[in-house]
């Protein structure tokens, strides 16, 4: 198991690793013809991250997309800071209305914020996800996706939500260098700080979820080493999230006489 650079010591520099990010989003956005990114803006340090990424990249081309969906106030309230503290263009769509409706036709019952239920709350970030290729056809641009090395390994991402984008700018970054990221490019603080959560219902939180914390998870993706009920959970999490990863199986090409 290996990490993009090393930090503190002998590490990789943070300027370095933000040059060769946006030449790669640069790149990248070239050789299909795109005009730019267009990001979701969570709230979160991942979005915030790769929308500075982005918008270094192309500075006249980069747009954001805040879309609350029974969402805590202050996700929308730490997106907007981000948007703004990095003079980016954005949008805010509301999906409470269209989430509450394909809820009450799908369940038979009105939504409620505190109900565990994955098949519910996957159904945001998807929604979140259409919205996202809307603005990104409309502006002849890219969807950046948000998810980074510790969640993709555990599979902590919704198939078709969060995990549908065209590309992966911090796919290559544990958590931790995220958050060493996040202040080489002056992501503003309250966003580094604050807990990490998906909002998925009422009061989620992504430690709690997952059952370790992100520093555990970092630390057994960098060396290894874990306690058994870490190195446990983590492996059967990655075994049973392969599909996400994954295109969808094809039969192979029978010879039939």
């Amino acid at each position: 198991m290996d990490t993009l650079f090393k930090i503190g010591g002998d590490g990789f520099r943070m300027k370095g690793l933000v040059e060769k990010l946006v030449e790669w989003l640069q790149s990248e956005a070239a050789d299909r013809n795109a005009s730019g990114f267009v990001v979701g803006l969570s709230g979160g340090i991942d979005s915030a991250v790769t929308a500075a990424l982005c918008k270094r990249a192309y500075p006249d081309n980069t747009f954001g997309v805040i879309m609350p969906c029974h969402s805590n106030p202050e996700d929308e309230e730490h997106a907007r800071l981000v948007a703004e503290h990095f003079d980016i263009p954005y949008k805010i769509i509301n999906l409470n209305e269209p989430f509450d409706e394909l809820v009450q036709l799908l369940d038979d019952k009105p939504y409620d914020p505190a109900q565990r239920d994955m098949s519910i709350a996957n159904i945001k970030p998807r929604l979140r996800m259409t919205t996202l290729y809307f603005f990104a056809a409309r502006r002849e641009s890219l969807v950046a996706g948000t998810g980074n090395k510790s969640e993709l390994t555990v599979g902590y991402f919704t198939k078709y939500g969060d995990g549908g984008a065209d590309l992966l700018p911090i796919a290559n970054l544990i958590k931790e260098e995220v958050t060493e990221l996040a202040k080489a490019l002056n992501v503003p603080e309250p966003v580094i700080t604050k807990e990490p959560s998906a909002g998925l219902w009422l009061g989620q939180n992504d430690e709690e979820e997952m059952g370790f914390s992100y520093g555990e998870l970092d630390e057994y993706i960098k060396s290894g080493k874990a306690s058994e009920r870490v190195k446990n959970k983590v492996d059967e999490l990655a075994q049973r999230s392969l599909h996400k990863k994954q295109l969808p199986v094809t039969p192979p090409l029978w010879d039939i006489k």
